[in-house]
């Protein structure tokens, strides 16, 4: 079985990235649509600092080839502010605007802060408010979630498990339903950092092994912004596998 494996960036607006992925005469305006001829999906960030209208995911939407996918980051007043208590409301506000990309929507990427106490009930509370906890992917920042409890309530909700490579973390190849995530943050320094030869290879095992537990699709995104590092090793990972 071979995965289908979606490979892009943590968003696509970086001002560095001029001269290096964008070309130099190339309007801003334009700019989503030279990323979308090389990645097939994007990871947002920017729906996690502020909220977007609703014409916004509708220009989204428009602008996205067929097969493209976003995902996005779920607010930070739900993940950091309310640490997920009482957050359902503002739960389902963000899923009735992110559902507004239709096909185009792949998952939601809810971060669990840091602060935010152990809680597994919590957690599967918050994965449920969604409207379809299946493209509910998360991402843990601490080593105590990443235990056998987490993984089996991931797996019962239908939930994606976020592996994470950071100064922090080492990537995992949890498998918790029929989709996998990496997400790159810079294996020694966070967003200033260029992964070499082998750790992309690291990583290309990692979701070989992904999709021999069952992943049928895997996002792969990288954070490594600055100094366009991000785009430079997407490239060259979509290289390695031939994606």
């Amino acid at each position: 079985m071979i995965a289908r494996l979606l490979i892009g960036t943590s968003g696509w607006t970086y001002d560095d990235w001029k001269g290096s992925f964008y070309p130099e005469g190339l309007a801003k305006s334009r700019w989503f649509d030279h990323y979308a001829t090389r990645f097939s999906t994007v990871e947002i960030n920017a729906t996690y600092y502020r909220t977007f209208t609703d014409q916004v995911y509708q220009k989204w939407r428009e602008r996205a080839p067929s097969d493209f996918k976003y995902v996005l980051k779920v607010p930070r007043l739900i993940t950091h502010q309310k640490n997920l208590v009482n957050a359902g409301s503002e739960i389902r506000a963000f899923w009735r605007s992110a559902s507004l990309l239709e096909d185009n929507l792949g998952l939601v990427l809810l971060q669990v802060a840091p602060e935010t106490p152990y809680d597994p009930g919590l957690i599967r509370q918050a994965i449920l408010a969604f409207g379809e906890p299946t493209r509910v992917a998360v991402e843990f920042r601490r080593s105590d979630w990443l235990n056998e409890e987490i993984r089996a309530l991931l797996v019962d909700c239908g939930a994606t498990f976020v592996s994470v490579d950071s100064p922090q973390q080492r990537m995992m190849d949890w498998v918790t339903s029929d989709t996998g995530y990496i997400r790159l943050h810079g294996r020694k320094r966070w967003y200033l950092y260029d992964y070499t030869f082998s750790e992309l290879q690291e990583i290309a095992d990692i979701s070989t092994r992904m999709t021999a537990k069952g992943a049928k699709t895997i996002y792969i995104y990288f954070n490594n912004d600055y100094q366009a590092y991000a785009p430079k090793n997407a490239l060259a990972l979509k290289e390695l596998l031939r994606n």
